[in-house]
C-alpha cells in the first residue's frame, strides 16, 4: 500500500485540504499519514487539532514548532524547531509522497526535511505570486524542493514549468477551496451564533487581516485604518477572524480584540471559524474584506464581493468580483462603498472565477496513485528564440 502524508500546519490550509483527506482516506490502494503542526497545536489560534479529530481523521504525528515570540527571528527559530520535529516524524513514518499545500515557512521547513530525507513532494498550489509576503518566495523554494506539482490555473502551470520544472509533472487542477464551495453544507447563523457564543444578525461583514511581511505596508496602521473605515458602516456588525501566526501576529490580534470590546453589540472577534462556519458566513455576509487569500480565490465563487486591502496578494489572478484598493482609510472607505453598490452585487452574481469548478481532488488521487519519483530530479530547460 502507497503511503501518503499530507502536512498541514493553519487552518487555512487544513480546511483547503480537507476535500483531499476525505478522498484519500477512501482509496483501498492508498494509506493516508496526516502530519499536524503549526498553528494547529497552539491555544493562542484555538488548537484546531480537534477539530481536525472531530472531522474523524487520525493524526499520525503531532509536531510542535510555534515559539511565543513572533519576530522576524522568533518564526525563522520556529522553523528550526520544525526541522528537528519533522525529521523525526518521517523518518518513524517512511511515507512515499508527501502532500505540501501552499507557501507557508511551517511547510518550508518540513520541504526541505523531506528533499533531504529523499521523500518525494506532491505540491499544491504552486506557480502563485503573492509580492506583499515573503511567502512568494516560499512557494517558489517548495517548488524546487517538489516533484509533482498541482496548480490551481493554467498561468500557474506554465509559470512552473517555466520555473524548469518537467511538463510532464505539472498539473492544471484548479483550486480545492472551490471543491470545498460545492460539496460542503452551510449552516445558519443561530448556529455560528452558538458555536462562538456571539451575537451576529445581518448585515455584516467578514473581515480577515494578515500581517504583511514583505514590501513596505505597515500592517498595524493598514489594521487601524480598516477599523476606522468599519466605523463608518455603523448598520453593519463585523465579523473578525484572527490573522496568521506571521510576524507582528500578536499585536494585529490585540487590536482586533480592542475593537470588539469597544463594540461588544457590533463587532465579535474568534481565533478560528472552521471551514463550514466559514463558508456559511461568507454567504450569509454582505462581502469580505481584508488580504487573505480566501477573499480572491474563494469568495468570487461564493458570489460575494472582496475588499483586497493593500500589497500581500499583489500579483494573483482575481476574478472582477475583487475590488483592490489601497491602505488608507479613505481607500478602503470608498472601497466598502463599492463592494456594496448595486453593480458589485450584480458582477459578483456573473463574473467567473479563474480557480477552477469544484472537481480537483479527485483528479489530485488518480494522479497521486500513477505516479512514483524515480531517480533524481532533473531540471527543464526551455528553449528561448533569441532575437539577432
Amino acid at each position: 500500500m502507497k503511503k501518503i502524508a499530507v502536512f498541514t500546519g493553519t487552518r487555512a490550509e487544513y480546511g483547503l485540504l480537507y476535500p483531499l483527506l476525505k478522498k484519500l482516506e477512501q482509496q483501498s490502494e492508498l494509506h493516508l499519514q496526516l502530519i499536524v503542526s503549526g498553528m494547529h497545536l497552539s491555544p493562542q489560534f484555538g488548537e484546531t487539532w480537534r477539530t481536525i479529530e472531530d472531522d474523524g481523521f487520525t493524526i499520525d504525528a503531532k509536531v510542535e514548532m510555534l515559539l511565543a515570540s513572533d519576530t522576524s527571528c522568533g518564526v525563522a527559530k520556529s522553523m528550526g524547531v520544525g526541522v528537528l520535529g519533522f525529521a523525526g516524524a518521517l523518518e518513524r513514518l517512511q511515507p512515499d509522497c508527501l502532500v505540501i499545500l501552499g507557501d507557508r515557512y511551517e511547510a518550508l521547513a518540513i520541504a526541505q526535511v523531506a528533499a533531504v530525507m529523499r521523500v518525494p513532494i506532491a505540491h499544491l498550489h504552486g506557480g502563485e505570486l503573492t509580492e506583499g509576503a515573503y511567502d512568494d518566495p516560499i512557494r517558489h523554494a517548495i517548488t524546487k524542493l517538489s516533484h509533482f506539482h498541482f496548480v490551481a490555473t493554467e498561468e500557474y502551470r506554465l509559470r512552473v514549468i517555466q520555473m524548469g520544472e518537467d511538463p510532464e509533472r505539472v498539473w492544471n487542477v484548479g483550486a480545492l477551496g472551490i471543491e470545498n464551495i460545492c460539496t460542503i453544507p452551510r449552516v445558519p447563523l443561530s448556529a455560528i451564533n452558538q458555536k462562538f457564543q456571539i451575537k451576529l444578525e445581518q448585515p455584516f461583514f467578514l473581515v480577515t487581516y494578515h500581517p504583511v511581511t514583505a514590501g513596505n505596508e505597515e500592517s498595524e496602521d493598514t489594521l487601524r485604518n480598516l477599523l476606522s473605515a468599519l466605523d463608518e458602516f455603523p448598520d453593519h456588525q463585523v465579523l473578525l477572524t484572527y490573522p496568521n501566526s506571521d510576524n507582528g501576529g500578536h499585536r494585529l490580534i490585540q487590536m482586533l480584540e480592542q475593537f470588539a470590546t469597544a463594540h461588544p453589540d457590533r463587532a465579535f472577534a474568534v481565533p478560528s471559524l472552521g471551514m463550514q462556519c466559514y463558508l456559511s458566513a461568507v454567504d450569509l455576509s454582505d462581502g469580505v474584506i481584508g488580504n487573505s487569500s480566501s477573499g480572491v480565490i474563494e469568495v468570487p465563487s461564493l458570489r460575494r464581493p472582496t475588499v483586497n486591502i493593500g500589497v500581500r496578494q499583489k500579483g494573483r489572478l482575481a476574478a472582477d468580483s475583487v475590488i483592490h484598493c489601497g491602505t488608507s482609510q479613505d481607500n478602503i472607505t470608498q472601497a466598502i462603498r463599492k463592494a456594496l453598490s448595486p453593480s458589485a452585487k450584480k458582477i459578483s452574481e456573473t463574473c467567473e472565477n479563474p480557480y477552477g469548478s469544484g472537481d480537483t481532488s479527485t483528479e489530485i488521487v488518480d494522479i497521486l496513485k500513477n505516479q512514483r519519483a524515480t531517480g533524481a530530479k532533473r531540471f527543464h530547460d526551455i528553449s528561448w528564440a533569441h532575437e539577432e
